[in-house]
């Protein structure tokens, strides 16, 4: 993992520590004021703390567990009776209780001495969001595309993949399945895989959008690198949702095809979300990549073929007729 997100990814749950406890402590405040009954019984709470370390301190090998057992339902009551009051108030009962943006860790980052699952999240979120930098993520919306460049035959089956992708951005999970986008070039396939990727970062997970040229060139970079990181490739297997475009433009080499193999298979086996776009048809899929890559893509990925006449070019005559 790389040490500059882990620290960027600690100190943001800091902060989210530090706001947790900051709220915690003005609703102390509020119902305080508005309920002396409750600090009341919070002042009771706090005795019996106390009570329990001097117990517990000057022990000295007697047997305390009947005042123990006592102690603790005295603070069951008084909580029970402190959620009564707020409930009778229009209060949550658990108004009082520390929220926390994860309850695993408490905002920590550690559970039991082991990395906690909203942390390793947080480091993936901040990695995709250092790699997406250069694209142009808010560049597309589901709101702009088009349909009306569309006719015939083509107008109905991108009617279908349009409503697909606009379902799938808006159920997106980590169980979500993998696309397969096919088609010639100017047909929609990087506004709507873009359109998808807005609206699921919106949802809070990660996502790394780039070429497929531009990725392999980056992971091969660093491991051929004197320190040999794997960091990219990582970040790019443990992302929420990886969306590989213009696959087949990157150039033909036994590293770039088994590192597109590692990706691809990597990721179904950990039930990760793909989506991958390509200009190349199945035919031409089949004879630029080996039978377990093609086996994969075409039987586990759902897999749209894109119709229809280069929308660019269809703009720019509507453009010089004056039409749009």
């Amino acid at each position: 993992m790389d040490q500059s997100v882990y620290e960027e990814a600690l100190a943001l749950l800091s902060k989210r520590r530090q706001s947790a406890v900051a709220e915690n402590d003005r609703r102390i405040r509020e119902i305080n004021e508005k309920l002396p009954q409750i600090r009341e019984i919070n002042d009771t709470l706090f005795r019996t703390g106390r009570e329990l370390i001097g117990l517990i301190a000057g022990a000295k090998g007697r047997d305390i567990s009947a005042e123990i057992d006592r102690i603790r339902r005295c603070n069951l009551d008084a909580q029970a009776m402190s959620r009564k009051l707020l409930k009778e108030a229009g209060y949550p009962e658990d108004y009082l209780d520390m929220h926390y943006s994860c309850p695993e860790c408490s905002d920590t980052g550690s559970v039991g001495g082991t990395v906690c699952q909203c942390l390793k999240k947080l480091c993936g979120k901040i990695s995709a969001e250092r790699l997406n930098k250069k694209t142009c993520l808010t560049l597309c919306s589901f709101d702009a595309f088009d349909l009306s460049y569309y006719s015939g035959d083509a107008y109905g089956q991108m009617a279908h993949i349009f409503e697909h992708c606009k379902k799938y951005a808006e159920e997106f999970s980590e169980e979500s399945g993998s696309i397969l986008m096919t088609g010639r070039t100017g047909l929609g396939k990087t506004h709507l895989s873009l359109s998808i990727a807005n609206k699921v970062l919106e949802k809070g997970y990660s996502v790394i959008y780039d070429s497929a040229v531009d990725l392999l060139a980056g992971i091969e970079q660093q491991h051929f690198s004197r320190e040999r990181s794997s960091v990219l490739l990582d970040t790019v297997l443990e992302c929420d949702l990886l969306i590989l475009d213009d696959l087949g433009t990157e150039y033909e080499s036994q590293f770039y095809n088994s590192t597109i193999y590692s990706i691809v298979n990597t990721r179904l086996s950990r039930r990760r979300p793909t989506i991958i776009s390509t200009n190349m048809g199945l035919d031409a899929i089949r004879r630029r990549y080996d039978e377990r890559m093609v086996s994969r893509l075409m039987t586990m990925f759902t897999v749209m073929n894109f119709l229809g006449e280069d929308v660019r070019l269809q703009k720019k005559r509507r453009e010089s007729l004056g039409t749009i």
